[in-house]
C-alpha cells in the first residue's frame, strides 16, 4: 500500500502546485494557498486510506479546509489508517511575488509516528546521509562547518548553507562569513533546502536557522528517508505557547528534538511539487501543450527516490479565477 499511496501522494502535490502556479507573480500570496489548499482537499477525498491532518492549515475554526484533525481519504479506520502533515504552498510570498523556491508538499506517516508541532518558531539544522551525526544543535556554527566539511571532504570555504534572511539570524551569518563558508539567504520557504541536502548534486551542505515548527517536521520526514540527520528545538515565545507544547505531550519544550523524535517509524512518505524554480525542484511550466509538473517522492520503508516529470492537459480559459485549478490530468 506504502508503493500506491506514493504515486497518490504525488498527484496531491502536483494538482496543488497547478492550482497555485496560476497565481504566480499577481501580487495575492492568500489566492495562492487558497487554490493550492482546494485543489490537494479534492484529490485527497479520492484516495483509498483513511488519513488524519496533524499539521495543517490550522485550527478547525481557522481553516475551512486542511485543518488539524480533519480527516482525508475514503475509508474508515483500520489499516490504512495516516497523520498527514501538509503545506498546499510553502513559500505563499515567493509565488506572489513570482520568486524561485516555492513548492506544494506533504509528509505522511503511520497514526502517531508524526509529532504534532504547533504553530511556532522551531530552530533547527540539516544535513545529508555523509554528514549524519556530525552536528549539534547546541555546538558552536564554526565546530558544526569543520565537521561537515570533514565529512563531505570539502574545504570550509567550498560549503553552501542555507539560511533564511532575518534580522534574528545576524550572528549566524555573521559567523559563517567569518571563517569563509558560503551562504544563500532565502526570503521564505526552508523545507526544500533542508531536503535538498540529502541530494548531493543539490549544491547545498546545510540548512540552519529559526523557521516554521511544522515545516521541520515536515522536513524531517524526507530526511529521515533519505538517512541524513536533523536536530531541531521548538521556540515558544509565551507562557501560553509553553502550555501548547507541553499538550503536546513535551515536558521540556526546550528540549532539543532528535530525528526519532520529530519522525518514527519506516512507513513515511514524502512528496513535493515545484511551484516555481528551485534547488531542488523545476517549477510548474505552462506551453502550448498543457502544464508541465516536477515532482519528487520517496519512500521510507525502501528509500526510494521517485522524480516525476507529468505533462497535464489545461482546460483553456479567458479567466482563471480564484481557487480553480482548471486542471485535468492526462
Amino acid at each position: 500500500m506504502d508503493r500506491e499511496l506514493a504515486l497518490e501522494f504525488a498527484r496531491v502535490t502536483e494538482a496543488a502546485a497547478l492550482a497555485s502556479a496560476r497565481w504566480m507573480g499577481r501580487g495575492d500570496k492568500n489566492a495562492a494557498d487558497d487554490a493550492a489548499t482546494e485543489a490537494m482537499r479534492a484529490v485527497f477525498d479520492t484516495i483509498r486510506m483513511d488519513g488524519r491532518v496533524v499539521i495543517g492549515e490550522g485550527e478547525m475554526d481557522e481553516a475551512p479546509m486542511l485543518y488539524i484533525g480533519e480527516k482525508l481519504g475514503t475509508c474508515e479506520s483500520g489499516d490504512l489508517d495516516f497523520d498527514i502533515a501538509v503545506d498546499p504552498v510553502e513559500g505563499t510570498s515567493v509565488v506572489a511575488k513570482g520568486l524561485n523556491g516555492s513548492i506544494a508538499v506533504l509528509a505522511a506517516a503511520r497514526r502517531g509516528c508524526l509529532l504534532h508541532a504547533p504553530d511556532m518558531y522551531m530552530n533547527k539544522i540539516a544535513v545529508g546521509p555523509a554528514a549524519a551525526g556530525k552536528v549539534h544543535l547546541d555546538a558552536p556554527v564554526e565546530q558544526n562547518l569543520r565537521n561537515v566539511a570533514e565529512a563531505l571532504r570539502k574545504d570550509v570555504e567550498d560549503l553552501t548553507v542555507v539560511i533564511l534572511d532575518r534580522p534574528r539570524h545576524e550572528e549566524i551569518i555573521r559567523r559563517c562569513r567569518s571563517v569563509g563558508t558560503r551562504i544563500q539567504l532565502i526570503q521564505d520557504g526552508d523545507v526544500a533546502p533542508a531536503v535538498a541536502t540529502a541530494f548531493p548534486d543539490s549544491g547545498i551542505d546545510m540548512m540552519m536557522g529559526i523557521g516554521g515548527a511544522p515545516e521541520g517536521v515536515i522536513a524531517a520526514a524526507a530526511i529521515r528517508c533519505l538517512g541524513g540527520d536533523m536536530q531541531a528545538r521548538l521556540c515558544p515565545d509565551s507562557p501560553e505557547e509553553e502550555a501548547r507544547c507541553r499538550k503536546m505531550g513535551l515536558e521540556d519544550p526546550r528540549k532539543i528534538l532528535l530525528l526519532d523524535d520529530l519522525v518514527s517509524g519506516e512507513g513515511v512518505i514524502f512528496a513535493a511539487t515545484g511551484i516555481t524554480d528551485g534547488s531542488l525542484l523545476k517549477g510548474v511550466k505552462i506551453t502550448s501543450q498543457g502544464a508541465l509538473t516536477h515532482t519528487v517522492v520517496i519512500r521510507g520503508r525502501t528509500g526510494t527516490v521517485r522524480f516525476i516529470n507529468a505533462l497535464h492537459r489545461l482546460e483553456k480559459k479567458p479567466y482563471f479565477g480564484r481557487g480553480r485549478c482548471d486542471c485535468e490530468e492526462e
